[in-house]
């Protein structure tokens, strides 16, 4: 096996961590692989790094390779997802101010229920709510889009969705300019931690099982280098399994808080990696069970009908043709590619590319379209953070409204 540079690209989040420790703990190494990371400041900035060479591989957006394919924000690139890198990891926040009018309505920021905090949010909301998200297409938006709208309040008419990079979001909300905000962690805490907001709702309290981000590559370099993106699949999936050991997560967030990478306060990364966060500056803590998964219920396969829910929604809020939009996502999440790089490490993967999303489990039969096995990996302890505690959070593919999507209708 040949030695290897790759340059990936990422933005100083959590969940880029499978690609940090998979160069920082050597899984890479024994692919024959150095990751060369590179940190972007924005989505829009790492996108375009991505589509005109600069980087090989990146620490993508799910919807940034689906909305690249039916010609949003378009670089004329065509990208793909090899794998998904990790599910769920978002919090949603608001201002001190709101907070304030939110307490006022008797709102207790239980942070589990997301009609509860939905129709709060809707009762204190001024007439045009005004969110940040750190970019147009991104689960961010359309998850509070479909959330917002699922509770009656008109979506995106009423809401002036902003773009701010994660690491500016404590800025957006010190200079006023935002009432509320969906960013991945550590920049929610952040804000807590400035006493600037408070959090009101995980991300993972909308769908329960929602990739976030995804190992993209370009479409060409995916087709040309076969062996080596198969090679780097492999890599990340290792630091994703790793991860996914709470025996790990002290190393992890050290690893993660370095100069380099996120280069703040381990105790804050952990945080994400636990799923116990401190939600308001006065200290009020929640815990979230499976609040950022990295391995286990099969997250990191690329299935088509996330691929697909996505441009559904794209397709909807941008006025394009829906069934047209689902047929062009197929070709964007890779299951192919991922299988053929695992094949052989008996990791139970999914036999098929497609599923029912938010049929109740992430493990679903031959009448849900998924025909693979649970994933029995006897590596993955079974009181790890990404596994332990509630129904909802526990292995579930669910949406909040009880709606299912199944591409086949």
């Amino acid at each position: 096996m040949r030695g290897a540079t790759l340059a990936v690209g990422y933005i100083p989040l959590v969940d880029a961590a499978p690609l940090i420790v998979a160069q920082e703990m050597g899984f890479a190494a024994e692919e024959g692989l150095d990751l060369d990371l590179r940190r972007a400041p924005s989505w829009s900035s790492l996108r375009d790094m991505l589509a005109f060479g600069r980087v090989d591989a990146a620490h993508m957006l799910a919807p940034v390779p689906v909305a690249s394919a039916l010609g949003l924000g378009n670089t004329g690139t065509a990208l793909s997802a090899i794998s998904v890198l990790s599910v769920n990891g978002n919090v949603i926040g608001v201002s001190a101010e709101m907070a304030q009018r939110l307490r006022e309505i008797g709102h207790d920021f239980g942070f589990n229920d997301a009609y509860a905090a939905g129709h709060a949010l809707i009762k204190a909301a001024p007439q045009r709510l005004r969110i940040a998200v750190p970019f147009p297409f991104s689960m961010h938006a359309e998850l509070l889009y479909y959330w917002l709208s699922a509770l009656g309040f008109p979506a995106p008419q009423s809401i002036d969705i902003r773009t701010v990079p994660p690491p500016l979001m404590a800025d957006a909300m010190r200079a006023g300019d935002v009432d509320a905000f969906c960013v991945g962690e550590p920049w929610g805490t952040f804000v807590v931690e400035e006493a600037l907001g408070a959090l009101l709702l995980p991300s993972s309290a909308i769908w329960s099982f929602a990739p976030e981000k995804v190992l993209a590559v370009r479409s060409d370099w995916a087709a040309s280098e076969v062996a080596l993106s198969g090679r780097l699949i492999r890599a990340v999936w290792r630091a994703g399994r790793w991860l996914s050991d709470p025996n790990s997560r002290v190393l992890a967030a050290e690893l993660l808080s370095r100069e380099p990478y996120l280069n703040m306060p381990p105790e804050m990364i952990d945080r994400a990696l636990s799923g116990k966060l401190t939600v308001t500056p006065q200290g009020l803590q929640r815990t979230v069970p499976g609040f950022l998964r990295f391995h286990r219920d099969q997250a990191t396969f690329p299935w088509d009908s996330q691929a697909q829910w996505i441009a559904h929604q794209l397709a909807s809020r941008m006025g394009l043709d829906r069934h047209a939009a689902m047929a062009t996502a197929t070709q964007v999440f890779r299951g192919d590619l991922y299988r053929a790089a695992l094949k052989g490490l008996d990791t139970g993967i999914p036999t098929q590319n497609c599923r029912i999303e938010g049929h109740g489990t992430s493990h679903q039969n031959d009448s849900q379209i998924l025909t693979s096995p649970r994933n029995n990996d006897a590596n993955t302890p079974s009181d790890s953070p990404e596994t332990a505690g509630s129904p909802q959070q526990n292995g579930v593919n669910r949406f909040f409204d009880g709606k299912i999507f199944d591409p086949n209708k």
